[in-house]
């Protein structure tokens, strides 16, 4: 949309898809974490930015302390993780949960989480990890680039902003490939993005349902997921009835038990207790407004991508292990964690939702 010519570039040398697909809800934490441990949201525990744990009475935010505190991430094994259990060093300049102790380990090489470090201090940063003795060294290393997700929700995907940003990655991509060939390495890249970005009707979001009582749950969410946990299960049918019977076309009402099994996002998928007895989900391009917020934001995510198409995202590679010019079909983005391993000799045996097939798809 936004013409990144380096990136187009040097994923026209290896490989692209049309796009891929964020696993529900499409928002940041939940699908960082997707990304790599191969597993949905409600099998990897982060089943929001904000959520309630049931089973501990605790809420997670992703701003607060909870969001370094490995209790959270004890669904799935992170890739660097993996790789530290096998004897293989991995470095984070940001990823989800990479400050926290998952399993009792963190990447060899980790940086706390804060956007004051320039651009070019952190190439350099990549390039001294590469530059290091063989034992030393790191063979995964992540990045996170936060520009365009603030830019979005600023200014909405539309904008100037969000173009300027864009072509801000753009360069600095282009600027990491030529300081990391400086190293003599041949590198794969993986260039992914956690969700996409919408403008939806905030000037007429939808007010707060009739017949949700705060003495009765604890609620979670606002704006595209709203979850109620029950104080006592005896609340969750009569609530649900009345729920159902004041619904709008604007969004729906769902038991856990009967959330469409599409979003791996129900009472069957739910492995540590963490979704609410009672779900309500807009319909693009609706908006919750419990708490008669005026939102300031304009970009949003959290839609379903399988019917939302903004909730894209993006996902290019390239370097010696991928195959040359080529094109795919979009894919689940829990398909990139098996790719990871297979490229760095990694075993894993437990269970994950990703398979094989883009592996076998895009590699040599």
């Amino acid at each position: 949309m936004y013409h990144a010519q380096h990136l187009l570039d040097l994923s026209g040398d290896g490989v692209r898809a049309e796009s891929m697909l964020p696993s529900f809800p499409s928002v940041t934490f939940p699908n960082h974490y997707s990304i790599v441990t191969g597993l949905y949201p409600s099998h990897e525990g982060l089943v929001g930015n904000s959520f309630y744990d049931a089973s501990t009475k605790q809420f997670f935010n992703y701003k607060g302390k909870t969001s370094t505190d490995a209790v959270w991430y004890n669904g799935g094994t992170p890739l660097w993780v993996l790789a530290e259990q096998q004897k293989m060093l991995s470095a984070s300049f940001y990823w989800v949960g990479s400050e926290a102790a998952v399993q009792g380990i963190r990447p060899t090489y980790y940086y706390r989480y804060n956007e004051k470090i320039n651009i070019h201090d952190r190439i350099q940063t990549v390039v001294n990890w590469l530059s290091m003795p063989p034992e030393k060294r790191p063979h995964l290393i992540t990045f996170y680039f936060p520009q365009v997700d603030h830019q979005g929700h600023k200014y909405g995907p539309n904008s100037p902003e969000v173009a300027e940003a864009v072509h801000l990655v753009d360069s600095s991509v282009y600027e990491l490939t030529k300081a990391v060939k400086t190293t003599g390495l041949n590198v794969n890249y993986v260039f992914v993005s956690d969700h996409g970005m919408t403008k939806p009707d905030i000037d007429n979001p939808i007010p707060p349902p009739t017949g949700i009582d705060t003495s009765k749950f604890i609620v979670s969410g606002d704006g595209l997921l709203v979850e109620l946990y029950a104080k006592d299960p005896k609340y969750i049918q009569d609530t649900y009835n009345q729920l159902l019977s004041n619904q709008t076309a604007d969004y729906a009402v769902y038991l856990k038990t009967n959330v469409p099994a599409k979003l791996h996002y129900g009472a069957t998928d739910d492995r540590l207790n963490r979704i609410g007895d009672i779900v309500l989900i807009p319909n693009w391009p609706k908006v919750f407004n419990l708490y008669n917020t005026k939102f300031t934001t304009i970009g949003w995510h959290g839609y379903d991508a399988t019917v939302v198409k903004d909730m894209h995202a993006t996902f290019y590679a390239w370097g010696p292990a991928f195959k040359n010019h080529l094109t795919i079909a979009p894919f689940e983005n829990v398909n990139v964690f098996p790719l990871i391993n297979q490229i760095l000799g990694l075993t894993y045996t437990g269970k994950v939702d990703g398979t094989k097939l883009l592996a076998n798809e895009i590699l040599k």
